[in-house]
This record gives structure tokens, C-alpha cells and sequence, in this order.
């Protein structure tokens, strides 16, 4: 069975991950980043591009504060292995997924997966999950993986952390080119909740009914 797919979404208010030059940490507040790691905690599996890997390091672990968490599957897309040996997510429960000839990653798990446009396809890369024991997946970055994740159809629900920063044009995207060619292709969902948490906005999204 396929693993359910929530894309968490932590930007400015015109939707930029990051400045122009890179710096993210940390355009939401201390309050925020409270749910994301509840978020965390409440999925099997986390994943990331290596991307996100290379610029932010992160330990992708639910840390809550007075209690342990079972911690989740960490899971990294990898198209060339570009993680390095010394990462956070190169140790402990991580699985790497490439479409290159696996090779060791510190003492993660790597595995080969069909490739689409070059990068380890979203279906091949739920199968992997699933077959690692996931029931459910947070994608928490980057743009190019929630497009990929977007385009195939797979987001089953979006939790977006919203602050009341402008980035501008020259901001990266928190979601890659989805290559429309007419509005109605756009994936549509519904929206189920607002809320203010900290000085942030949190909006909450299912798929909406009959979209693929």
C-alpha cells in the first residue's frame, strides 16, 4: 500500500523557502517549528532532497520538549550521492534513494531506485518506503521535490507555515515549476484550517475530491 504523503511548507508570505543567496533558518518562529517537530513525531518517514541535505545539514529528528519521540525514518533523494559521509542524516535510520550505482553513505542505507528525468522517480521512491515499513511520509524539502511530488499527484495534504516576511522574485520557490500548460491542470486542494501560531499563519490542506 502506498505510503500517505503530507508536504509541510515553511515560507514567507509570497512563498520563498530562502533568500537569494540561500539563508532559511529561520524565516519561521520558535513556535512553528514547535508544530513542524510535532509533525514530525505524529509521521513514519521523513524526506528531503540532498539538496536541503547540502545546504541546511539538518538532523531531521521530532524533538519535543520533556518527553522521547520514536524517531522517524530519515529518507534522502539522491540522484549522484552527493550526501556527504559527515552529515546528520548519514548515520542512525536513514535511507538514501539514488538512480545511480549505490555506494556507502556513512553507515546509511542506499538503494537504487527508476529514475524520472533523471532523479529517483516519487512512485519508486514511496515503493522503497513502504517496503522500509512506512505507513507515512513528511516531505519537508525542497522545491523540487514537492514539485515532483505535486506532479505525480501523490501530496495527499499540505501543512503550510506562513510569516509575515516578504522575500521577493529572487527568493527560492518553496515549490519548483509544475510545467502547466493550462490552469486546470493545477493540482487543487481544499482547505481545512487557519490558524495563528507564534506571529505565523498555519494552513492546513487536503487534496481535494476527484483530483489524481
Amino acid at each position: 500500500m502506498r505510503p500517505s504523503v503530507t508536504l509541510k511548507l515553511a515560507t514567507s508570505l509570497d512563498g520563498r523557502i530562502a533568500t537569494a543567496s540561500g539563508e532559511s533558518q529561520w524565516i519561521t518562529g520558535e513556535a512553528a517549528r514547535l508544530e513542524g517537530h510535532r509533525l514530525r513525531a505524529a509521521h513514519d518517514a521523513i524526506l528531503v532532497g540532498v539538496g536541503t541535505v547540502l545546504a541546511d545539514d539538518p538532523e531531521l529528528t521530532a524533538r519535543l520538549p520533556g518527553r522521547p519521540v520514536d524517531q522517524p525514518l530519515r529518507v534522502v533523494l539522491d540522484s549522484t550521492l552527493r550526501t556527504p559521509a559527515t552529515a546528520k542524516v548519514a548515520s542512525g535510520d536513514t535511507l538514501i534513494l539514488t538512480v545511480s550505482e549505490p555506494a556507502p553513505v556513512g553507515t546509511a542505507r542506499v538503494e537504487r531506485v527508476a529514475a524520472e528525468d533523471g532523479r529517483p522517480s516519487p512512485v519508486a521512491a514511496l515503493a522503497a518506503i513502504a517496503k522500509a515499513g512506512a505507513a507515512s511520509v513528511l516531505i519537508e524539502g525542497g522545491g523540487q521535490v514537492a514539485a515532483a511530488f505535486l506532479r505525480a499527484g501523490l501530496v495527499n495534504r499540505i501543512e503550510w507555515f506562513r510569516a509575515p516576511i516578504l522575500l521577493g522574485g529572487d527568493g527560492l520557490p518553496c515549490v519548483a515549476a509544475l510545467t502547466l500548460a493550462k490552469l486546470a491542470d493545477a493540482p487543487k486542494f481544499r482547505r481545512l484550517s487557519v490558524e495563528p501560531v507564534g506571529d505565523d499563519l498555519w494552513e492546513r490542506y487536503d487534496v481535494s475530491p476527484g483530483s489524481d
